[in-house]
């Protein structure tokens, strides 16, 4: 037999081969495939023709994609009920930042792996002298997905406490602190740091700390350094084992040392995310 033979050839020597095209194949023998790969690859794959278009819109694909949760989250985010929304439309909306809380916080899944991801505006946390324009102001910046940032020039007691309550999906999660030494402006177009007010970051570490409803807790010790870059400093992990209960974390950054001031900070936010994205 030659490698040329067609497996799809009709009996018969006088009976031209059929060739079978991808836009053949059955929507659902391909929306059961699609249910075994990434989203991002599902998407690539709906460009291949109708069939594969048609297959990629299954609700039963994006319901394994969503997260368990995905009721609970919608409902604090959307007027309209869960059910009126097709799957694949809700997954891409809540790919997207989701604002709740009066807009200072932001929910979002990862793409790829449809993990939950939360973000906390420095407007919702409980900063020692926030009110305090000697010590603290918020600066407009474009950096910050809440449109500003809490800058502290100087202060002799540095508290920041923050409270979180949320029913997360089972899993093991990382929580950190987005901050940055100096002031990001522009100059000729170029983004600069300023550097005025930094000082007293390299005395004594910041503490960061975590703790869980559960009796969780986490600690962790660093210098702040790197001025001019914004840097995740973790905070610790914690682990979520029971489905459809809320989780309640209280987590802080502290430098209370008062042998010495600090100052030139920026405090964005909190990040919450599943640990493997972290």
């Amino acid at each position: 037999m030659g490698a040329s033979s067609s497996s799809f050839a009709i009996f018969g020597s006088d009976m031209p081969a059929l060739k079978v095209r991808l836009g053949d194949i059955p929507e659902s023998c391909i929306a059961l495939v699609l249910t075994h790969l990434d989203p991002p690859e599902i998407c690539n794959l709906a460009r291949l023709n109708r069939a594969f278009r048609g297959a990629s819109s299954a609700d039963f694909i994006w319901e394994t994609k969503l997260p368990p949760n995905y009721r609970y989250i919608a409902e604090k985010l959307f007027d309209e009920s869960v059910d009126s929304l097709g799957k694949k439309d809700l997954y891409a909306r809540l790919c997207r930042p989701n604002p709740f809380d009066g807009g200072t916080k932001e929910i979002w899944l990862e793409k790829s792996t449809g993990g939950v991801c939360l973000s906390i505006s420095s407007k919702a946390l409980a900063i020692t002298g926030i009110d305090d324009r000697r010590y603290w102001n918020r600066i407009p910046t474009k950096e910050s997905r809440f449109k500003k940032v809490a800058y502290l020039k100087q202060i002799w007691w540095l508290e920041v406490v923050g409270e979180l309550e949320f029913q997360f999906p089972v899993g093991t999660y990382s929580l950190f602190f987005r901050l940055q030494l100096g002031k990001s402006t522009k100059r000729l177009g170029r983004r600069v740091c300023n550097p005025e007010h930094i000082h007293g970051w390299d005395v004594k570490p910041v503490q960061f700390q975590l703790t869980t409803s559960d009796g969780q807790h986490a600690m962790s010790r660093c210098f702040l350094d790197n001025p001019g870059y914004w840097v995740h400093y973790h905070s610790g992990d914690f682990v979520v084992q029971r489905p459809g209960e809320s989780t309640k974390i209280k987590f802080s950054l502290r430098q209370i040392d008062c042998t010495h001031t600090k100052g030139g900070l920026c405090l964005d936010s909190v990040l919450v995310c599943p640990s493997g994205l972290g």
